[in-house]
């Protein structure tokens, strides 16, 4: 994990418009700089280029012959036992990679991966080649590559952008090109965006005429039969299932056609996993048994399941930490109009709840204890993350300008909610009714069910497109796929870094999803079923087949609702703007 901040600039321009409110060149570098230092406080380190043009390729006479290249990384060790200096560098060649290589490359648990991709993108010749380079790798990833021998920079997401990179686009008034990992919120004259990771992006430098000219690489060369592992998501199985095809029973009972689905998936999520709690390195010998992994804990299915196969895969004596969040928030405390009536009907008032026993504190203490029952020798650090009104508006400017250029009214509740809780400070108690003691999460590695609902039909949405038949919902579950990218991966992974601390998607790899893809519809999900049983039905069985009895049954809550996040201020939609 890192953060990545690139500039490209001809040297001329640079001075602010005394007309304009837009910041400087070099305020907004530094500025760009210092945020994305936050994300890897182990190391900094900048690395200038220039790049000697001839003027005979202009049409301006005045511009600089020479572009000038910036790239700073800054890096938050969790690969490897050496200490690690980005951006990586030889003979002219520069990376700054912030991301992960699980699966495509040899790489040993001593070994760094971004240093063993740096070696094998040296090599490279065309375009095509790091487009095919990249297709062959899973993980989470953002880059920036410059390859000296062909004058080419090439930049971009994994294809599912699990990780953030925004890019300004020169303009008349700024006539640069910036791409970073997070922005310090909105700034006039610079109008950051989410990168596409469509595509493969790059600029030809020896050819380079007045302007930045922007290419892109297609991740999958349409030209060859041959389908590279990981260039991009499989689509869904359009089969659908037979008119008199039976309903499930019970989940205690696995019906004979999903008996090999429901192993391959415990196989692939169980893999996935360990790929991803495996080798991180301890970053105080001090410190060896202390928390390295922890999971953003709602009691519900989803990160249970990951949590029982976290707790499969590392050591015994390594606590984790659940980390579950709570708000208080005025509007469910008062004013609601319910609680109104019952207040003014001369009934004997009832005992009120306290104010962080909200729904996924609940439900979580309830799945802490299923899992102590099934794990007794673990230990399970339940975080306590109780965070006060005041203290979440005096961060709302914080999470804001991290979240940008996300701002809608959900972006902030889901936002605001992984801020807090990724940030790890709450308290733990030793048994369910000892006395608290305050407690700071010291793992950096932050796991996360974001993408079950996704692959496995959890939305109610799935159940509204059954309405219209299985085709239709077939369809909705490929727009899942398709949708992923644009979604909110880029926001939540820059709102979690910002506390120098990388989440981890274990549903997300793309061995899991297109592993699920593969699948007919109908083994992943029926609708015709109540919800809690046969919405994500697969992941339940997996769940009641691992003795999660009490996880397996649980209904699908947001995180904004089950933590109190939402609806502070208003009952606005959740797509309006903020003001």
């Amino acid at each position: 994990m890192c953060g990545i901040f690139f500039c490209l600039h001809q040297g001329r321009n640079l001075s602010p418009d005394p007309d304009s409110e837009a910041p400087s060149f070099h305020d907004i570098r530094a500025a760009l700089k210092t945020v994305n230092a936050q994300r890897g406080p182990d190391a900094q380190r900048t690395v200038s280029l220039t790049i000697p043009v001839s003027p005979l390729a202009y049409t301006d006479k005045t511009a600089s012959p020479i572009i000038h290249l910036e790239f700073f990384s800054s890096e938050l060790r969790l690969r490897g036992t050496a200490p690690i200096v980005q951006p990586h560098e030889s003979n002219n060649n520069i990376l700054c990679w912030n991301g992960e290589v699980f699966e495509g490359l040899n790489i040993k648990p001593d070994q760094n991966d971004g240093a063993i991709l740096f070696q094998e993108l040296c090599k490279l010749q065309s375009p095509l080649d790091v487009a095919s380079l990249f297709g062959s790798i899973e993980g989470p990833y953002a880059f920036v590559f410059f390859h000296a021998a062909s004058q080419h920079l090439f930049f971009g997401r994994d294809p599912l952008g699990r990780r953030s990179l925004l890019t300004h686009r020169p303009t008349p008034l700024q006539p640069h090109l910036l791409l970073s990992s997070a922005t310090c919120g909105p700034s006039p004259g610079y109008d950051f965006e989410e990168l596409s990771s469509e595509f493969l992006h790059y600029i030809d430098l020896s050819c380079f005429v007045d302007e930045v000219c922007l290419s892109t690489i297609s991740r999958q060369d349409a030209k060859s039969k041959a389908r590279t592992l990981f260039a991009i998501p499989s689509p869904i199985n359009p089969v659908l299932p037979p008119d008199d095809f039976p309903k499930l029973t019970s989940l205690d009972v696995i019906p004979p056609h999903l008996s090999q689905a429901v192993d391959d998936l415990i196989n692939q999520l169980n893999r996935s996993t360990r790929l991803r709690v495996l080798d991180i390195p301890s970053i105080d010998c001090n410190l060896i048994k202390s928390s390295k992994v922890a999971i953003l804990f709602s009691g519900g299915i989803d990160c249970t399941v990951l949590t029982y196969l976290a707790h499969r895969n590392i050591p015994l004596d390594e606590p984790i930490d659940l980390l579950n969040v709570a708000f208080e928030n005025p509007r469910k405390l008062q004013g609601h109009p319910e609680h109104a009536k019952r207040e003014n009907s001369g009934k004997p008032k009832q005992p009120k709840r306290p104010v962080y026993m909200v729904p996924d504190r609940l439900s979580g203490l309830e799945e802490l204890e299923e899992l102590r029952r099934l794990c007794p020798d673990r230990q399970w650090n339940f975080v306590e993350i109780d965070v006060p009104y005041a203290e979440s508006q005096a961060a709302r400017p914080t999470i804001e300008a991290l979240m940008f250029p996300s701002n809608t009214v959900m972006d902030l509740s889901l936002a605001v909610a992984l801020y807090f809780a990724s940030r790890g400070v709450g308290q733990v108690r030793q048994q369910k009714d000892s006395k608290p003691v305050p407690y700071v999460s010291p793992a950096r590695v932050i796991l996360s069910g974001l993408g079950a609902d996704e692959l496995l039909g959890g939305y109610s949405r799935h159940r509204t497109a059954f309405t219209h038949g299985w085709k239709a919902l077939v369809d909705e579950l490929q727009l899942e796929i398709d949708r992923i990218p644009t979604r909110n991966l880029g926001r939540d992974d820059r709102i979690i870094s910002s506390h120098g601390k990388e989440t981890r998607y274990p549903f997300l790899s793309l061995s899991v999803v297109n592993f699920l893809a593969s699948l007919p519809v109908h083994f992943k999900l029926d609708p015709r079923l109540e919800t809690g049983v046969g919405d994500k039905m697969l992941l339940r069985l997996i769940a009641r087949k691992l003795g999660l009895v009490e996880a397996s049954q649980r209904k699908k809550r947001a995180m904004q609702f089950g933590s109190y996040s939402a609806r502070m201020h208003g009952e606005k939609k959740g797509d309006a703007p903020l003001e």
